[in-house]
């Protein structure tokens, strides 16, 4: 139902903003535009979906044979006293507890492309204990919400952009992008606890955070003591030991289990192919009303207006010209990509503006498009309060961003 009044709402404002643009200022163009859009962003949906379906294929495939070797049912029991208080109405040991922590876990290490099978896995079990099939539960949310805020530990992708962008040390936004995405997983996570009711003060939930504040902490601590190209390389060699541990583990323990290694992974094969297929109509959708909302102009007159106010209200604006990026964020990851590569461009990657749209670009993720690739995957259509969570966590994760920004590099 959300998403239904934010993709009129996107496709309204683009209509009304462009008929004002040509017959205020005479942009006769605008029409064309907007209507090119709608072509354009259907085409990259597409694209993106067939470019999903070998990695989906892959991924599902590899998940597949971990269900079968008993290593997802392995993650399920030690996620589960925390998972189990944060999703209590999730039943002990189910399955989908092991798929969630690979999912959240694949996007703390920054590895996008394991994640989204992991997490579409995830959606899928947590529909099979849904009561109400059109209507995302409780557990549902909570999981969409720890996605969307984006917590990420090695932001590899945002330090390669960077230096093919010329900058000096290309791991300088490395911390402050920790600290910028911490906060809004924390954000998202309270926000959602508040509203189910769920025990922030309860021992496991309080020591688990507290813990990873720890490890955070020892994070930063550590990499004080190396260089900004070490630590681009290490960060990168990690996360590649990491997934490449998790894919021969996988298939050894399925080896011991005497189960057959091949026919597993082509079930789950199979599965990924269908996913990616089922995923096509909800991603064209999301993308062809954000593709119009930017093509009307309605992005920049946002942008501009906020200058305007934030101006008059006696601060500064030197972070202005970043919002683009921060606001694209929540709406479309490669438009934000974009925008942060035109920033960088435009003033210099070692700039203010440059540092800080990719410290934006790594405090949050693309909210609308997770929440309409994962509900529609499996045909919520009541989402609930899903994308308020998911917003305010990206609020929050935009606010850190600027203000860690000023603190580091202004």
């Amino acid at each position: 139902m959300v998403l239904n009044y934010i993709w009129i709402g996107l496709i309204l404002i683009a209509v009304i903003v462009g008929i004002v643009q040509a017959a205020v200022f005479g942009q006769a163009d605008i029409f064309n535009a907007i209507v090119n859009s709608t072509f354009d962003s259907a085409k990259t949906g597409f694209e993106i979906s067939l470019g999903l379906t070998g990695v989906l294929s892959l991924w599902l495939g590899i998940m597949k044979i971990g269900e079968k070797g008993g290593v997802v049912e392995g993650f399920s029991r030690v996620v589960q006293p925390f998972f189990g208080r944060i999703f209590p109405d999730v039943p002990k040991g189910h399955p989908a507890y092991g798929s969630m922590f690979m999912n959240i876990s694949a996007n703390m290490l920054g590895l996008d492309n394991a994640a989204t099978p992991m997490g579409l896995k995830a959606m899928q079990q947590l529909q099979e204990i849904n009561p109400d099939k059109n209507k995302a539960s409780n557990a549902m949310i909570m999981f969409l919400v720890l996605n969307t805020s984006g917590l990420t530990l090695i932001p590899v992708s945002v330090m390669v952009y960077r230096a093919q962008l010329g900058a000096a040390n290309p791991a300088d936004v490395f911390l402050p992008i920790l600290l910028a995405t911490y906060f809004s997983t924390l954000v998202g996570l309270l926000s959602v606890c508040i509203i189910q009711k769920i025990k922030i003060w309860d021992p496991v939930i309080l020591f688990t955070l507290l813990g990873l504040t720890a490890v955070i902490g020892g994070i930063l601590f550590g990499s004080t003591f190396m260089t900004q190209e070490a630590l681009t390389k290490w960060s990168t060699i990690i996360a590649n030991i990491i997934l490449l541990t998790v894919i021969v583990s996988f298939i050894i323990a399925a080896m011991v289990r005497k189960v057959n290694v091949y026919d597993a992974f082509i079930e789950g094969a199979k599965d990924g192919f269908h996913t990616a297929v089922g995923i096509i109509p909800y991603l064209i959708a999301i993308l062809v009303a954000i593709g119009m909302f930017r093509a009307s102009g309605a992005m920049d007159l946002l942008v501009n207006g906020m200058g305007w106010l934030f101006a008059a209200i006696g601060l500064n604006t030197d972070f202005v010209p970043a919002l683009p990026t921060a606001l694209m964020k929540p709406l479309s990851g490669s438009g934000a990509r974009g925008m942060m590569i035109d920033a960088m461009t435009q003033y210099g990657a070692d700039s203010f503006v440059g540092r800080l749209t990719c410290i934006l670009q790594g405090a949050t993720d693309t909210t609308f498009y997770i929440i309409a690739v994962y509900f529609g995957y499996v045909g919520i259509k009541d989402t609930r309060y899903a994308v308020l969570c998911g917003l305010l966590a990206d609020l929050a994760g935009i606010i850190a961003a600027i203000a860690i920004a000023y603190m580091f590099f202004h």
